[in-house]
């Protein structure tokens, strides 16, 4: 009919050939898994609201904060956009980096280093205490075929309750490659049954031993004589074992009288042992980034990172003051020469 307009079947072809298109285009850059992740700059975290000892003392004028960097499994378009931004690296995702084992991993590291930052802080401080083992958990599932995921908690072994290496080195001893054995565990805050059969391997000294296939890790509870020196950690999505330097230093500063801040904003990052030896860490440069961001004046590293961190400080123009640090000891002295602010 005069002056109406049809579509042609090319037309219509066209613009399914269009959709498809933006379809793909879409699924490439967002939904593609990547064997990628990229690492930033996270945050500066205050500790006084995260660590509390019971009968502390509360009167910091400064602060101190732990730094963290930011880890995200990347899609296509984050990887483009990680290239225009100086700050952020794309790294190779590790063998055991899916989503779940990663976690599982950070949360063990994190408990891991709260404990041995309170036994830093209470043998600093001169304080007795126990260790008390709380509960072993899956940190990581080497076999695909096992029907127990990273983050699980034991809770029993043919109704043998475990709570230790101890308890369950005690339970598998009598075992055999290929028996079977009812495990109670907790995932995600229920607990389940499951049957599982055991598997035979070699341990870190050569000999064999029957097990689970995957890799585990014993969470110790640092339990002081006197009660008002318990340690209590607020929950936090924080993982990871960089912390306990600084876990260690606003421990330490509720315990004993005075201020170790002297009124400054004070990052730092570090692990730490029972001894109060520090060690290094990864992705420093991303933390003097977030530690800039969260206005520190002050930033601790270890020894090992100082090198990288100050090429940062440098890169940004920064006057942070950057304090190396072997030990609990080299930064309680450097903290004893601050003025006050």
């Amino acid at each position: 009919m005069p002056g109406r307009l049809l579509k042609s079947p090319m037309s219509r072809k066209q613009s399914f050939l269009y959709i498809i298109c933006v379809v793909i285009l879409v699924y490439v850059l967002v939904y593609m898994p990547t064997p990628y992740m990229i690492n930033g700059p996270g945050s500066a975290d205050e500790l006084k609201p995260i660590v509390s000892v019971a009968g502390g003392q509360k009167d910091e004028k400064g602060t101190f904060m732990l730094t963290t960097i930011s880890v995200t499994y990347a899609n296509t378009a984050m990887l483009i956009a990680s290239l225009f931004d100086s700050n952020e690296e794309i790294v190779r995702k590790t063998i055991q980096s899916n989503r779940a084992e990663y976690e599982a991993e950070q949360l063990y590291y994190m408990s891991s280093s709260q404990s041995y930052a309170i036994a830093a802080a209470y043998k600093k401080a001169g304080i007795p205490y126990g260790v008390e083992p709380q509960y072993v958990f899956v940190v990581s599932v080497p076999d695909a075929r096992t029907s127990i995921h990273a983050g699980d908690k034991f809770i029993s072994i043919d109704q043998q309750p475990i709570t230790s290496f101890k308890q369950l080195e005690q339970v598998l001893q009598s075992k055999k490659n290929g028996d079977q054995v009812q495990v109670v565990l907790e995932r995600t805050g229920t607990q389940i049954t499951l049957p599982v059969s055991l598997t035979q391997f070699k341990d870190s000294n050569g000999q064999e031993r029957v097990g689970f296939g995957v890799s585990i890790g014993e969470v110790q509870k640092i339990a002081p004589k006197d009660a008002d020196h318990e340690v209590h950690f607020a929950n936090t999505n924080i993982g990871g074992p960089s912390a306990g330097l600084m876990f260690t230093l606003e421990i330490y500063n509720q315990l004993t009288s005075g201020d170790l801040t002297r009124g400054h904003r004070i990052a730092g990052t570090g692990t730490i042992n029972p001894q109060g030896q520090v060690g290094e860490i990864g992705g420093v440069q991303h933390k003097v980034v977030a530690a800039q961001q969260a206005g520190a004046t002050i930033f601790l590293v270890p020894k090992g990172n100082y090198a990288d961190a100050k090429a940062q400080l440098a890169k940004m123009k920064s006057s942070m003051q950057l304090i190396s640090v072997s030990t609990l000891d080299d930064a309680l002295n450097a903290l004893n020469t601050l003025s006050t602010s």
